[in-house]
């Protein structure tokens, strides 16, 4: 289907029942990596849009959809932290970009929130990713959410809207995205040229777009020779392999400990795997002798390092204690 992923029929559906009752304020919430942000894209375009086709997609021919592709649409703003306008690339100073919706950004749309429309109709604020307001730009915006002028519309795009203040949530219809069905994403991510989708897939917590970005990680030589030594505790060499390991991505690392420590209890607790479908049989005999308690402790210490990740100094000392209290926890 026309400019939405193939899992989101469904959904577009929904919002077109939407249209003639929209409110002021609508919350994407759902997984990271599942196409809330494209959606809600596409939905702004085919509500600005002059000539919307017969689904109410975007004609993608008219003045207003010409200006939306440009980025200069005069009834629609796009309100994102440094770091997605970037893609993670250094601003022009060589400083890391912010991570966080500032105050100012908020605040400047305060002229755009007292204008009328350009061509007479609706004004469309997208927010994303919500929860990246800090508390002062989320005080800021709740002002414009109590009092919205007619025909104003903020969409937020949320991936954690438990982190959003109550008074936002009250004052937005909540609009719930759920996980494609397997069948479509790895239909998708096979026609993208993912090597494994089903492993793909998997590995990242079936979020198919997540997915795409992790195909390259699934085989980088990093990863391999972490989770082989992973699979034998007894035998790590924690200083060896910090070592290898020193030049990754801290979080990335992390993360894919966290993987590894999910399935460790999923398969102890309930008997199957969220990640690494092809170690069934090994994950379960791993796990036998150790306590459940243990590993609640890994799942918890990974929780600490996670943060402690954004900021270590030292990479090759994180790395070993991480390690090393994998294989004590391991062999408890």
């Amino acid at each position: 289907m026309s400019n939405i992923y193939p899992w989101q029929a469904d959904d577009w559906s929904r919002l077109q029942a939407l249209r003639q009752r929209l409110p002021h304020g609508l919350l994407f919430k759902g997984a990271k990596g599942i196409g809330k942000f494209e959606l809600a894209m596409t939905f702004a375009k085919s509500l600005l849009c002059q000539q919307p086709d017969e689904h109410h997609f975007a004609c993608g021919n008219c003045p207003s959809c010409h200006w939306f592709e440009q980025g200069s649409h005069p009834d629609f703003r796009l309100l994102q932290s440094e770091l997605e306008s970037l893609d993670g690339e250094e601003t022009e100073s060589g400083k890391k970009p912010s991570k966080q919706i500032s105050v100012e950004q908020v605040r400047a749309l305060s002229d755009f929130v007292g204008m009328s429309a350009h061509q007479g109709g609706r004004r469309i604020v997208v927010i994303h990713p919500a929860e990246t307001m800090n508390t002062n730009s989320a005080n800021a915006l709740l002002k414009s959410l109590e009092e919205p002028p007619k025909d104003l519309l903020f969409i937020l795009v949320s991936h954690k809207p438990q982190q959003l203040l109550p008074t936002i949530l009250s004052r937005c219809l909540s609009f719930a995205l759920p996980a494609p069905d397997t069948e479509s994403a790895i239909k998708w991510l096979d026609q993208q040229g993912v090597k494994d989708p089903a492993k793909a897939l998997a590995a990242s917590g079936f979020s198919p777009l997540q997915a795409v970005q992790l195909d390259e990680q699934l085989g980088s030589e990093e990863r391999t020779k972490l989770l082989q030594a992973l699979r034998q505790p007894s035998a790590l060499d924690v200083f060896a392999l910090a070592e290898t390991l020193q030049k990754t991505e801290q979080v990335l690392v992390v993360q894919w400990l966290q993987q590894w420590s999910y399935d460790l209890s999923a398969i102890k607790l309930a008997g199957k795997l969220r990640y690494h479908l092809s170690d069934e049989a090994l994950i379960k005999k791993l796990v036998e002798p150790i306590s459940p308690l243990s590993l609640a402790r890994l799942q918890k210490l990974l929780v600490t390092a996670k943060r402690e990740a954004q900021h270590t100094l030292n990479p090759k000392l994180f790395f070993e204690s991480l390690l090393l209290n994998y294989c004590q926890l391991m062999q408890e």
